[in-house]
């Protein structure tokens, strides 16, 4: 490994742990879940909701919380994930959050 690359993984954990801390704050993970809402690819969204559960208690006690096995919640949070209305309800309340609608404030959004 060369020292760039060295220095790019330090600078990917440091980030992470960064990440991983300000995702315990429950304001903070909100915030995060809706900026990542905003992406037209849901991959986007499920991946971001992955972090906050990791940050928020971790896979299996979000699992346990939400009334999922540890699997199932590694299967819908995964890049090929799918997860319905009921399971993500589940897993942003087991996380503290819960989910909120709003009006597009943008233009293109339907009125």
């Amino acid at each position: 490994m060369n020292g760039k690359q060295e220095v790019d993984m330090h600078t990917d954990v440091q980030h992470d742990d960064w990440l991983y801390q300000q995702l315990q704050d429950a304001g903070f993970a909100a915030e995060y879940l809706n900026a990542a809402s905003e992406d037209d690819d849901p991959k986007t969204y499920v991946s971001a909701l992955r972090k906050v559960a990791e940050a928020r208690g971790g896979m299996s006690v979000i699992a346990q919380n939400a009334g999922l096995s540890r699997e199932r919640l590694d299967q819908m949070l995964s890049t090929r994930g799918n997860p319905t209305l009921k399971t993500l309800a589940a897993v942003l309340k087991a996380t503290g959050l819960k989910m909120v609608i709003s009006p597009y404030s943008h233009p293109g959004g339907a009125q």
